[in-house]
């Protein structure tokens, strides 16, 4: 047997003051209550998910200074601070139900007369327990050695310890979680890390240098390859030249098309598996930023999983960096779409509520996928089940995911490695050119692995959606999701030759919609008018209830029909903001002004009646054929998927970037 590292403790590279939560806490934990002593109440369950939200801290501050390195931290004479952090604290039920590891050891140096260590752990319901504690007493400093078995944390549960100072100030010098594990598991692991770039030089740069940089991350790297699909090149960022030379021989640059995210991500996995040295390839969006140490973890964490396994990250905001976006995701296997498990919460700050004080953070997580925002996959899952989907963007992680879980290869979302990222709260990326790909791939996804015959829910709740976008005036996302129906219809065989032309066609042909014609200068907009004031002054933000929304449901559609009002074809009736854009607000408008999610622009919506018909027919008669046709489709889609994803298959999608190039035909 030999010792290996599991985990260190670690603070923050920059000593930014808004992660600080992420790494030490100085609040006390305060539980929220169980659901079941809350019961079944609708009522009483709608009090306990408020109070779940509600923050739990005093504003009781850290200091920067007190950061001393990138291991040490300082507690002040007569303080406590806590390292049951989603940074610092142990995720031991992970650790329990994916690895070898049986027992792990805490090692803490602490300095400082009368410092104490304590350590506790947490079962899964969020209660925690005392385990064990050490005192420097009236020396200057110790070492302090626990013993820690897993054994108790099958379904969930951590491991953290907090540290109390004396009359003097105690600095917390270094903290490793080790495990004896067997020889053959005692080296590292390396990864290539697959970047996928298009016209964000400046942040793939920094983010080339963050990588760089790290000296401990460094024996880790076998390459770092980045896909180079845009026109604003990293090689000609300011920051560029740094990170160059800090990587050095391991810095890639793969210049291709535009062929998306899945083109991007399957280059890398491709040239990974061709060159045959890493262990693990690791997808990372070029727009994040990243903590250096989770790479090093997950490599850690899959090189001692009971079998191969794809270990991703988490994702926190990148405008409010102590919130996490979500803890795990599932496909939900009726609707087929991804979500996060029922019994989590999305969009979690950690510095209004901490974990110690979270009880559903301490329920071990199990996923489906993982974003390839950050993601590690082993080269042998590679091998055996081939590469992405070529889906140019979107639902291509979320497959391969279920592609691996179908193969016997689980996907683990890892606490403790992380990037930070714009979270998809902050988008809506299903009104723009976006919604063709969404559409398309979500039911390329469904076809391939709903285990219903007919796609479950998939087909009815398409259908709704379509409509919701009629009554709204979004007809070019209409147009572009039956676009996307029928490009479905035409089978498996075209993905690959669609992937470098379909995203000019969708924008050329969106132009033609005003919906999809955005205007930054709110000038460039005819000033609002109405033949009539609202209905008793109404001004339609409130939230309807469920029978409301039930009763316009119906009556909408019948409504789009009618003649709309002779004014709204000159003048806007109202200007609506995206947040309040939903389809019973925009439904009982002729026209509107219609602001976008990211607050740059606006478009213009008219109601068309001719064009509502049409479209509307075509609808109906679209998801009838699906309704027919999925076990057929479903069909020819999973005889072709071991082809299409192929490395073969994708040599003929890359041959325009590499004939004729060194190793091309390697």
């Amino acid at each position: 047997m030999s010792t290996r590292l599991l985990q260190r403790q670690i603070l923050p590279l920059d000593r930014d003051y808004d992660v600080l939560a992420l790494y030490v806490d100085p609040e006390e934990a305060r539980l929220d209550a169980d659901k079941y002593e809350v019961g079944g109440n609708r009522a009483a369950k709608d009090l306990n998910n408020a109070a779940i939200r509600q923050s739990t801290s005093t504003g009781r501050a850290i200091h920067p200074d007190q950061i001393e390195s990138r291991t040490a931290m300082r507690v002040k004479a007569g303080e406590r601070l806590s390292f049951g952090t989603y940074f610092n604290a142990f995720p031991a039920s992970y650790w329990r139900r994916w690895t070898v590891v049986t027992d792990v050891t805490l090692t803490v140096k602490l300095a400082g007369r009368g410092a104490s260590v304590i350590v506790y752990k947490s079962m899964a319901n969020g209660r925690s327990q005392r385990v064990d504690s050490a005192s420097t007493g009236d020396q200057a400093s110790g070492t302090f050695t626990f013993e820690l078995t897993l054994k108790p944390f099958v379904d969930g549960g951590w491991y953290w310890y907090n540290v109390v100072s004396g009359d003097e100030d105690a600095v917390v010098e270094s903290a490793e979680w080790t495990a004896e594990v067997p020889e053959d598991r005692a080296q590292h692991g390396t990864v290539d890390i697959a970047i996928t770039t298009m016209n964000r030089p400046d942040f793939c740069a920094k983010l080339l240098g963050q990588l760089g940089e790290d000296e401990v991350l460094r024996p880790y790297l076998d390459q770092v390859l980045v896909m180079e699909q845009g026109t604003q090149k990293v090689v000609d960022s300011p920051d560029f030249a740094k990170a160059e030379a800090s990587l050095g021989s391991t810095l890639r640059i793969i210049e291709q098309g535009n062929l998306g995210g899945s083109g991007g991500y399957a280059r890398g996995q491709l040239e990974s598996v061709r060159k045959g040295t890493a262990t693990y390839a690791m997808m990372m969006d070029d727009d994040v930023v990243c903590e250096p140490e989770g790479v090093i973890r997950a490599v850690t964490f899959g090189d001692l999983a009971r079998r191969p396994t794809i270990v991703g990250g988490h994702m926190f905001s990148i405008y409010s960096r102590s919130r996490l976006h979500s803890f795990g995701e599932i496909v939900q296997p009726w609707r087929f779409w991804w979500q996060s498990p029922l019994d989590t919460y999305s969009d979690w700050d950690f510095a209004a509520r901490n974990l110690r004080s979270s009880r559903w953070l301490h329920k071990r997580v199990d996923v489906d996928f993982n974003g390839w925002f950050m993601c590690l996959i082993p080269r042998q899952v590679l091998e055996e089940i081939g590469l992405s989907l070529p889906l140019f963007l979107k639902w291509d992680d979320s497959e391969f995911g279920l592609r691996a879980k179908a193969a016997g290869y689980p996907t683990v979302t890892f606490p403790g490695a992380a990037v930070w990222h714009v979270p998809w709260t902050d988008k809506n990326d299903a009104l723009d050119w976006q919604a063709y790909f969404h559409h398309r791939n979500r039911l390329v996804a469904a076809l391939l692995h709903s285990p219903y015959p007919k796609g479950g829910r998939m087909v009815r709740e398409s259908l709704n959606h379509q409509i919701a976008h009629l009554v709204s005036m979004q007809y070019s996302t209409a147009e572009l999701r039956l676009m996307a129906m029928e490009d479905v219809l035409a089978g498996p065989e075209g993905l690959h030759g669609l992937l470098a032309t379909r995203l000019a066609d969708v924008n050329a042909f969106r132009k033609q919609f005003s919906d999809a014609r955005l205007e930054a200068d709110p000038d460039a907009f005819p000033a609002v008018r109405r033949e009539k004031p609202p209905r008793k002054g109404k001004d339609g933000n409130e939230i309807p209830g469920r029978l409301s929304t039930l009763v316009s449901a119906g009556l909408q559609p019948l409504r789009q029909l009618k003649p709309p009002r002779a004014l709204s074809r000159q003048h806007p009736e109202a200007e609506v903001r995206a947040m309040d854009a939903k389809w019973y607000r925009l439904a009982s408008y002729d026209s509107a002004i219609v602001s976008m999610n990211d607050g740059t622009s606006a478009a213009f919506y008219q109601r068309d009646p001719e064009l509502f018909r049409d479209l509307m027919k075509r609808t109906i008669a679209i998801h009838d054929r699906y309704r027919r046709e999925w076990p057929r489709l479903a069909e020819q889609y999973r005889a072709s998927l071991a082809h299409i994803t192929s490395p073969e298959a994708w040599d003929e999608t890359f041959r325009p970037w590499t004939e004729g190039k060194p190793g091309a035909d390697d």
